[in-house]
């Protein structure tokens, strides 16, 4: 079903989690304006996954920045934080303003094209805490974003604009999958910031 809720006191999940979706946030001039800084001023790097002892590198590209340099393990691979750039800083505030959530630490996601994507997962490491608090904070091309159920397999599909915030909490990683899936109808690039909490 397709969901394009904006009041985030209504939760976008049937069950088993919780996700709010704030809408578009900031003005088209201002999302143009971090999205070209980001584009251009983040240590961008493609992302790498060891899976079944097979190293892959993704052509979608990744950057890891925190409040201190914190190891973030996923795919059998580690990062270290990067410090704060001052517009990491900037959005970094709004999202907290906007959710009432604090985090220390944030994972940039670019996406050239449609044709990048990704695969059902969820955020399940431990270093996340058991009931994680994360944010996705959309520029540039709108994209579709899915959830999955882990048991009935029941699915919710909601389109993340320019400027938008959607953010997961409650038991959401433990229930559910999530996916950007490719399409070919998307020419333009897309970065997400996804904030959460490393727990020391």
């Amino acid at each position: 079903m397709e969901l394009f809720e904006r009041n985030p006191l209504q939760n976008i999940l049937p069950e088993d989690g919780q996700v709010s979706y704030y809408g578009v946030i900031m003005s088209p001039d201002q999302a143009a304006y971090y999205f070209d800084q980001l584009l251009h001023h983040i240590e961008w790097k493609h992302d790498e996954a060891v899976i079944y002892g097979k190293h892959y590198i993704t052509k979608r590209k990744v950057a890891w920045y925190g409040d201190e340099p914190y190891d973030y393990s996923y795919s059998n691979t580690t990062k270290q934080a990067l410090p704060w750039t001052s517009e990491l800083l900037f959005l970094k505030k709004l999202v907290e303003d906007t959710s009432g959530h604090t985090f220390n630490s944030c994972l940039l996601n670019l996406y050239h094209e449609g044709s990048e994507g990704m695969a059902w997962h969820s955020d399940g490491e431990k270093m996340l805490g058991n009931q994680p608090i994360i944010s996705s904070f959309t520029l540039g091309a709108e994209r579709k974003f899915s959830f999955k159920h882990k048991q009935s397999k029941q699915t919710v599909n909601i389109h993340l604009e320019n400027g938008s915030l959607l953010i997961m909490k409650g038991d959401t990683q433990r229930n559910w999958l999530h996916r950007l899936p490719p399409t070919k109808k998307v020419t333009k690039p897309r970065i997400s910031l996804t904030f959460r909490t490393i727990i020391s």
